[in-house]
């Protein structure tokens, strides 16, 4: 039995709340169990210099954790560990919009950690593509695009890890910090694979193994997909 009396293949309790921010072009706040993640994405209507003139759009990210997002404070200054997440979650973003159909514009998307648990930033990866199909949705309204087809299918991120020899879905901090291997792995609703990222934190791991998480890393891609669909059906 896990700490919090899930199965090993169970996600924590999912809430995304979207349009979260007034301001923002598209919003969300994504709770994952007690890891709470808001994610704005920002339009503007230019690229950068090195991309002028070439009829594509750009996607940038930024991530942070807010001082009291942990339980002491941490600094303000993202570090080199939050530059190496905001870049993930770019990566993975630039996979789910065609940046061709965007046109000359960026959006940038900003990913702040309210309360960490574990998993911020596959949390951030999941709800930040709400929030940029929420402002790709705001262009078409806008009429500054034609239709919605700048946008790919759900992309979405989950945590696996094995626990106490056991492969386990979505590892809050309890779990994380503990594991003989932890993964981080991003994927679209179809079950294929953008990026993976895994260590063996204690000792080593076989194939099988490798084959068992990634396989249990597919069902929880899913399932986040289709809460991300009914998110935007409402």
């Amino acid at each position: 039995m896990r700490p919090d009396g899930r199965r090993p293949d169970q996600l924590r309790t999912l809430e995304i709340i979207p349009h979260y921010q007034k301001h923002a072009e598209g919003s969300a706040l994504i709770k994952l169990g007690d890891t709470w993640v808001l994610c704005a994405a920002s339009v503007e209507e230019t690229v950068p210099a090195w991309m002028a003139g070439k009829g594509k759009g750009w996607l940038t990210a930024e991530y942070a954790m807010l001082p009291r997002s942990t339980h002491t404070r941490t600094k303000r200054d993202p570090g080199g560990r939050g530059k190496e997440i905001q870049r993930l979650i770019g990566r993975s973003l630039r996979a789910a919009v065609d940046l061709k159909a965007l046109g000359e514009r960026t959006i940038n998307v900003d990913c702040d950690v309210l309360c960490a648990d574990g998993g911020t930033r596959v949390s951030a990866i999941t709800g930040a593509w709400v929030a940029l199909a929420l402002a790709i949705r705001k262009l078409v309204e806008t009429g500054k695009l034609p239709d919605d087809k700048a946008l790919m299918p759900p992309v979405a991120a989950v945590s696996v890890g094995i626990v106490g020899g056991e492969c386990v879905l979505d590892l809050p901090y309890i779990e994380d910090s503990k594991a003989e291997v932890d993964m981080n792995v991003v994927g679209d609703e179809a079950g294929k694979l953008i990026e993976v990222q895994g260590t063996a934190e204690k000792g080593t791991f076989d194939r099988k193994q490798l084959d068992a998480m990634l396989d249990l890393a597919t069902i929880g891609i899913k399932q986040l997909a289709t809460a991300q669909r009914a998110v935007l059906a409402r």
